[in-house]
Order: structure tokens, then sequence, then C-alpha cells
């Protein structure tokens, strides 16, 4: 596990763009967080290290925004409205986690049974004043996720 306090917007974004440097191809991210904890910040972050220059924005109601232009391609889904879309099943999400690019998942206890075997999980928790003080927990589920905390490990020393 890698701990992470952040004081802004910027100090979250600046993680989760070493973070998106490191990724590797059918990565996938879980991201764990209350409303407006920071979770589409941090995937702002990744995007910019993926070499995404498009604008990131939550797939509240769309459930997946896809982002090919970059160095891997970038699948960010809110599965939090899946039920109302006809499931996991209906909406085809294994072709997602192994398309070679980088799947980032808000709510996913809503398809634990469809997330790969390995992931790293992203908990983000306001800490402090609550409006931009946050704790990051990294926590790696898998050999490639340990190795990568590890490469993030040694950037912030």
């Amino acid at each position: 596990m890698f701990e992470v306090h952040t004081s802004s917007q910027e100090e979250t974004m600046a993680l989760g763009q070493h973070l998106g440097e490191a990724l590797f191809e059918n990565s996938c991210v879980i991201l764990e967080g209350d409303l407006g904890a920071g979770k589409t910040t941090l995937t702002k972050g990744i995007a910019i290290g993926l070499g995404i220059d498009r604008v990131i924005k939550s797939p509240t109601y769309t459930l997946i925004r896809e982002y090919r232009k970059g160095r891997l391609p970038l699948f960010h889904m809110d599965m939090y409205r899946i039920e109302e879309s006809g499931g996991a099943s209906e909406v085809g999400l294994e072709e997602y986690f192994y398309a070679g690019g980088v799947c980032v998942v808000e709510w996913a206890q809503y398809i634990e049974d469809e997330l790969p075997s390995t992931f790293l999980k992203v908990q983000i928790a306001r800490e402090g004043d609550g409006e931009s003080e946050r704790l990051i927990r990294l926590v790696p589920h898998g050999k490639e996720y340990e190795e990568l905390i590890n490469k993030l490990e040694a950037c912030d020393e």
C-alpha cells in the first residue's frame, strides 16, 4: 500500500499524472471515494499521464467515456447506474478490460464479479477542511500493481 496526502486539486491531478505514466496495457484502476472526493480529478491526471489532451468528464449518465488519442486508450467507467442499463453483461465490460487500454472504474462494487483478477484500488478520502485536502491510498491487487507502486514510491522519495 502507498499513501499520499494532497492539499490541492493540482496535487491530486499530479499524482494521477504519475500514475498514468506508469500504467500499462489492460490496467484496471478502481476508484473509491464519496461524491466530490476527487475521483474525476485523479482521472484527469491519469489522462494527462497517458498523453490524452481532451476534456475529461465524469461518465455518470453515460456509464463509459472513451478517450482513444494517447499512449494507451482510457476507458472511464461509472457503474453507479449499471442496473438501469441492463446490467454488466449487457454493456460488454469484459471487452473494455482486455482492449489494450486503461480502465478507470468508479463504483466498482456494482460489478465485482466482472472485474479482472488483478487491479489497483485507489481510495480517496477527504481530510482537514474537506475542501482540498485528501488522503489517497493505492492498494495493489496483483504483482504488476505491486511493481507499479514500487515505481511510484521511488518517484516520491
